[in-house]
């Protein structure tokens, strides 16, 4: 099967999967109550499954493509927002902004998100240039340790103010309450997620290290901070719209460079289309395993994600060894 054969049915996957999210929740919705026009069929159509359907598509292929990108600026593939302190930065953000200026805008939340992402994705940069790293696997290691005491001084001053379960919708990853007109941002992540593909040489290049970058005209360190900074603006976004989505950003990539290889131009389509429809399948089985009621997609990706994510790392310790 050719390549475009391949990505002609990954999309038709990914199409069928998101046409099935359409139907399926607590409030039945029909096809034929759809071609007759019943306005209750349309009102939850259009009001709640379709901005749904889209802010998992746009939210699944952002974050895939974000650990990507930090995967190969890093220049290691046990990285993610989720397990580099990057996550848990841009809820500290949010929380800050919710403490000090409750009635901002939205946008002005996320910008706060992101510088926070960007600084504690920073902080993770600087502990590893402190740490003998002899083993790629303390890569990860560290950052889980980074993500739990950010977390944890998070979950402390939302204790102390009394917003805590306004950090849990952050960090679960619940889409039941998206709605239309509450996830539109999700498109503006999407659009700084593709500036990767457009810049995609430059960073597979620098993820080639900082002597071949320079020896090739490229300015490292800037190319650095631009992939860090899509990371972080990608996180925040995903972050006060949808909530946590963990280990999505670390699976897909790995998954598609064992088919691919390390060609970031060819991987990122692949990636965009895996990561989505990878949330779409993980919130369609979350919102029928227990209906009518239904467990976050960030808890069954976290699932998911977990039991790959050591099936990768004890791959990695094989090939090691």
């Amino acid at each position: 099967m050719s390549a475009r054969a391949r990505m002609a049915a990954a999309l038709a996957l990914v199409a069928g999967l998101a046409a099935a999210s359409l139907f399926v929740g607590v409030s039945d919705v029909s096809l034929s109550g759809i071609l007759q026009g019943q306005d209750r069929d349309w009102l939850v159509l259009v009001e709640s499954r379709i901005p749904r359907m889209l802010a998992l598509v746009l939210s699944g292929a952002s974050m895939a493509i974000a650990g990507l990108l930090m995967q190969i600026v890093i220049r290691n593939r046990f990285v993610e927002p989720s397990n580099a302190g990057t996550m848990e930065a841009a809820g500290l953000g949010l929380l800050v902004m919710t403490l000090v200026a409750p009635a901002a805008p939205v946008i002005a939340k996320m910008a706060v998100g992101a510088a926070f992402a960007l600084a504690g994705t920073a902080l993770f940069l600087a502990i590893l240039r402190r740490v003998p790293l002899r083993d790629p696997m303390l890569v990860p290691l560290i950052g889980l340790l980074l993500s739990g005491v950010l977390y944890a001084g998070t979950s402390f001053l939302a204790y102390r103010f009394d917003v805590l379960q306004g950090l849990l919708a952050w960090t679960q990853g619940d889409l039941s309450g998206v709605l239309r007109g509450r996830y539109e941002l999700l498109w503006l992540g999407a659009a700084v997620a593709g500036l990767a593909w457009f810049a995609a040489d430059r960073f597979t290049v620098a993820g080639l290290g900082h002597d071949v970058a320079s020896s090739l005209g490229l300015s490292h360190r800037r190319v650095v901070a631009l992939g860090l900074a899509i990371v972080a603006l990608v996180t925040a976004v995903v972050v006060v719209s949808v909530g946590r989505i963990p280990f999505l950003g670390l699976i897909v990539p790995n998954i598609v460079s064992l088919a691919l290889g390390d060609n970031m131009r060819r991987a990122v389509p692949w990636v965009a289309v895996s990561g989505a429809g990878l949330v779409l399948a993980c919130d369609i089985l979350g919102r029928t395993i227990r209906a009518p009621y239904e467990i976050p997609v960030g808890t069954v990706m976290g699932l998911i994600g977990s039991a790959i994510f050591l099936v990768l790392i004890l791959r990695g310790g094989r090939r090691a060894a």
